[in-house]
């Protein structure tokens, strides 16, 4: 059975047991809907918020990421793990035993005002938009390799999964599906992880086999890939380029974004208890170090794969995944010398994206209508693919590859369906209950929650067939936006009296406004801005602004509350209320 056949029967299976979850965990009521009834197992809530929060971007990217950035991608490793501890200690439990439904619930209830609760839903929109383009395109692409259709056919498909379970079953449908595709992706990040730690080295441990020697070479894998990269004109991959302001940058702003991310935390108002919210955060750590220790070994294993796979070789005789993946234009090849072979070094091969023409060139390249750039680069590879393209890369059997899709796609949906709940909550239960109607009914409610999932779906699925340049190209937008928006009003609210809904307003707006202007002005094609060093804040990178942006927040938040009507009495006993120890009081919901 061919590896397309096997994909079609790994997908399909995966998204009958989804579909099938959601039936069973059919949501009856809004609290079903929003929190899956507060009675969700702390282990089985740790499965489900690793699934949430390692979406594609984890599953897909974060390898490819390593793969070619080495050293300098350990801000990813640092910055998102890192953002649980912090969750754990200074959020989960505080936001749990508040006991509400949502992010703007507590900021809206803490600071007394509507006009905060709505600045929040707005924050929690463009941050999880923005968050979910990425986890729709990443759908698409799995979808456009392993099942031969056109990426936005793709993105429909799991636009109608999504739509299935998040619509019908709520947080609690949700919950129990993430659980299986926690299962699923992991089992499919960690086989072929094995298979190629085995064949690069003799060890099946990934994170051994990184350390280990290259089964044919005698020397370790890195000083192997150090060499040969090195051979290219790369940098050693051991190596960092990045400047320590710009590491400490991005770091802090990857783990206040995660601690900051609304479709993490409510994650924290399903579980029974206050404590049990803790727990839960130390499960879901556990669950994501699975992935996140393997990933610098599948980074290092598929560079090396990939240059010995490829260059000098006669693209004739290349193997049959160029090809694949120059289909969809994710590979592309501009023969720049007229000798038929494929040529790797640094530098982009061509001027502009790819661009690919009907016909052939004279060696069979796709790669025709862009100029050749003065660099001896023949090939361009977006660093998507090599996660999903590793198993063909080492000549594994059909059944991983296929399995690897399956995981591609659980990773993808699985954030997606996180991402569309807290959109449609925020609309449904912020906007609409607390905000604009506080009289609808319970039911009235639940419709409106589904049918604002129903419309949050489209809007996903537009972003995912045309996403923004500049979104695509920042991996950690949707998190310095978090960081720079919700973070400080919800750390202040928890450990800071004297900060009032004028101060929380104004740190939340300016927050969002100076990060998503900055990211704007340097990753967006509108402004011709030159994106490098010498250019930047403080010599910050955009995915580092964040922590610019959070800075601005809380300076802005404390000195507008100095000068401004002190927090109500009421107000400053709630606070004292939460930070209550939990064995003094243990709500539910």
């Amino acid at each position: 059975m061919d590896a397309q056949t096997l994909t079609f029967i790994f997908v399909g299976l995966s998204f009958a047991l989804y579909i099938g979850i959601a039936i069973w965990s059919r949501a009856g009521s809004t609290s079903e809907f929003y929190v899956a009834g507060g009675h969700v197992h702390p282990i089985a809530n740790g499965m489900a918020t690793a699934a949430d929060w390692m979406s594609a971007a984890s599953f897909i990217s974060m390898a490819g990421i390593i793969a070619f950035a080495g050293y300098d991608a350990s801000v990813y490793l640092m910055g998102w793990t890192g953002g649980y501890v912090l969750l754990a200690l200074l959020l989960a439990p505080y936001l749990r035993k508040f006991g509400q439904f949502t992010v703007p619930d507590f900021i809206g209830e803490r600071y007394y005002s509507k006009a905060a609760r709505v600045v929040a839903v707005i924050c929690l929109i463009v941050v999880s938009f923005t968050y979910i383009a990425g986890q729709m395109r990443g759908v698409g692409v799995v979808f456009s390799r392993f099942l031969d259709m056109p990426i936005q056919w793709g993105v429909v498909t799991g636009m109608g999964v999504v739509f299935f379970y998040a619509v019908l079953g709520g947080m609690k449908g949700i919950t129990y599906t993430q659980v299986a595709q926690y299962c699923v992706l992991i089992f499919a990040y960690l086989v072929p992880a094995v298979f190629i730690s085995m064949l690069v080295t003799g060890n099946p441990i990934p994170q051994l086999g990184l350390g280990a020697d290259a089964a044919e070479a005698g020397v370790p894998v890195l000083e192997k890939l150090d060499a040969a990269l090195v051979d290219l004109g790369f940098a050693a991959f051991t190596e960092g380029t990045k400047s320590k302001i710009d590491i400490f940058a991005i770091t802090l702003a990857l783990m206040v974004g995660t601690a900051g991310l609304p479709h993490v935390i409510v994650r924290f108002f399903t579980v029974p208890k206050v404590s049990d919210a803790r727990k839960s955060a130390g499960y879901a750590l556990a669950f994501i170090a699975i992935l996140y220790t393997t990933a610098p070994a599948v980074g290092a294993f598929a560079r090396l794969n990939f240059i010995e796979s490829v260059h000098e070789k006669s693209y004739a005789e290349a193997p049959g995944w160029v090809k694949g993946w120059e289909g969809i234009g994710l590979i592309a090849w501009l023969d720049k010398n007229g000798d038929g072979v494929i040529q790797y070094g640094p530098g982009a091969p061509f001027e502009g994206r790819p661009d690919y023409a009907d016909g052939t060139g004279a060696h069979g390249e796709r790669r025709l209508n862009n100029a050749p750039t003065a660099n001896g680069n023949e090939i361009h590879v977006d660093r998507d693919i090599m996660v999903l393209a590793n198993p063909e890369i080492a000549k594994l059997p059909g059944w991983v590859i296929a399995l690897v899709a399956a995981g591609g796609v659980a990773a993808a949906l699985s954030t997606a369906a996180g991402l569309l709940l807290v959109i449609s909550t925020a609309i449904s239960h912020d906007l609409l209950k607390k905000t604009f109607r506080p009289q609808i009914t319970e039911k009235t409610e639940l419709r409106a929650a589904r049918g604002a999932a129903a419309a949050a779906i489209l809007v996903a699925g537009y972003l995912g067939i045309n996403p923004p340049g500049f979104v695509a190209q920042v991996v950690a937008l949707a998190f310095g936006l978090a960081a720079a928006s919700l973070f400080p009003a919800i750390l202040m609210g928890i450990f800071f009296k004297r900060i009032n809904r004028e101060g929380a307003v104004a740190g939340m707006v300016a927050g969002l406004v100076f990060t998503l202007a900055y990211i704007v002005y340097f990753k967006s094609p509108w402004f011709g801005a030159v994106n490098d060093a010498d250019h930047w804040l403080f010599g910050i990178s955009p995915e580092g602004i964040g922590v610019i942006g959070m800075a601005l927040n809380f300076i802005l938040a404390v000195a507008v509350s100095r000068y401004t009507a002190p927090t109500p009495v009421a107000v400053r006993a709630m606070v004292d209320d939460i930070r209550m120890p939990s064995s003094v009081k243990e709500p539910g919901l």
